[in-house]
């Protein structure tokens, strides 16, 4: 039991606890506790004003919390822990007219790092053929991966990101996605704030919504996805479908629609469950098909209880 508890206590990356910051008559944070294990990507997912960046600035102790703490790796924040951690908080900011490779060994000199890991960076990111080309020619998704790559610069084992995709097009968007997701793979924890929904459900293993400084929802992003919003059924008699599926235990509403009924569930039911409650009853349903709620569905839904 006692190494098992260690064990957890390792896996812990950040440990968030009851922050909160304002700003004058601005709650921008508001009581947010948040837990981090290590390999995840987690998205702080929210709309604008409504915490992430005030949030990332706290743990990267750019900004200070008006009450509460955090740990990383199961420790206050020290210089040590500050070595662990890559972040790219603000827009992209190199010198012009200097190459890729001089900009990283200048990010590497501040950071009290050698010049041996920019060639792996450089791979990384997809950035290595144009190594010795001048930083203001590049386009703002080649500026976004640089500063992915500084971030990367001593292989730390957290990556925090902010609104990664804010301004790209939709190639710059999937190169970093993918990017993203490659470096996951390579078992860093990423950490990531975001306002669009599509792109924290295809990068993201974990999600916490915020909403005016309040925390809404945290958990896995697979658990949202596999809610059950409804379900389309048909049967010979659909008269006796409807009135038998409103006696199911779970049953919320029922939505006509031609040789189809839409019925909707308070809780999530499995589909095979759902079958033979209907067979006990002498019907056979000659059409079953699940509709999964979206991510952004239980956002929205998330936002309109939080008016």
């Amino acid at each position: 039991m006692f190494s098992h508890f260690i064990i957890q206590i390792l896996e812990t990356i950040l440990s968030i606890s009851n922050i909160s910051k304002r700003y004058g008559k601005i709650q921008a944070v508001n009581g947010l506790s948040l837990e981090v294990k290590k390999g995840q990507v987690f998205g702080i997912l929210g709309p604008n004003g409504s915490g992430k960046t005030t949030t990332l600035s706290i743990i990267l102790e750019l900004l200070k919390a008006n009450s509460g703490n955090f740990r990383w790796f199961g420790k206050p924040p020290s210089k040590e822990s500050r070595k662990r951690i890559g972040s790219v908080i603000e827009s992209p900011n190199f010198f012009p007219y200097l190459s890729p490779v001089v900009n990283l060994k200048i990010v590497a000199d501040i950071k009290d790092f050698g010049y041996d890991d920019i060639d792996r960076v450089l791979t990384l990111t997809g950035l290595f053929e144009r190594r010795n080309t001048r930083f203001k020619t590049f386009s703002f998704g080649m500026k976004q991966r640089l500063a992915v790559a500084s971030a990367l610069l001593g292989n730390p084992d957290v990556l925090i990101l902010d609104e990664p995709t804010n301004g790209l097009d939709p190639q710059g968007i999937a190169h970093i996605r993918e990017l993203i997701l490659h470096i996951a793979s390579q078992g860093t924890t990423i950490i990531i704030a975001s306002h669009l929904l599509d792109e924290v459900q295809k990068i993201c293993s974990h999600v916490a919504v915020l909403n005016k400084g309040i925390k809404l929802f945290d958990g896995k992003v697979s658990e949202v996805l596999a809610i059950s919003d409804s379900y389309e059924l048909s049967a010979g008699n659909l008269e006796l479908l409807t009135n038998s599926v409103k006696q199911h235990p779970a049953f919320q509403s029922v939505v006509p629609g031609g040789d189809k009924i839409q019925v909707y569930f308070k809780d999530a039911v499995d589909p095979e469950e759902l079958n033979l409650f209907f067979f006990h009853q002498g019907i056979t349903l000659t059409h079953l098909s699940e509709r999964k709620r979206s991510l952004e569905q239980h956002f929205l839904e998330l936002l309109d209880n939080n008016k």
